[in-house]
């Protein structure tokens, strides 16, 4: 890392295409001015780690994509089961307790 000291109008220059010039330095902060070609991304730190973390909270997890896939299936399969099947089960519940005799105790 290069550590530089300007003053207020003096330039940092980086290759031969980016020229950062201070433009007002004060106890707050300090203003620059930043001269580079259009292709060249320039972001302030904070705002460069806030768009990486919203790409990444934005991205579903692979847990979550599956889990929502198994829940998706139990329910389609669920709707498509045939009303017979789902409407016979208590009736063999039923015939099952109607043909045993009763038990006297």
């Amino acid at each position: 890392m290069l550590i530089l000291r300007r003053k207020k109008n003096e330039s940092i220059l980086i290759g031969d295409n980016i020229r950062i010039t201070v433009v007002e330095s004060a106890s707050d902060g300090v203003r620059l001015a930043i001269d580079a070609p259009k292709q060249i991304s320039i972001l302030r730190e904070e705002l460069s780690i806030a768009e990486q973390e919203n790409k990444s909270a934005s991205s579903p997890h692979l847990a979550a994509i599956t889990g929502f896939q198994d829940s998706l299936k139990h329910i389609t399969l669920k709707k498509n089961k045939p009303a017979d099947e789902t409407a016979a089960k208590p009736a063999e519940a039923a015939a099952d307790t109607e043909d045993k005799p009763e038990e006297k105790t």
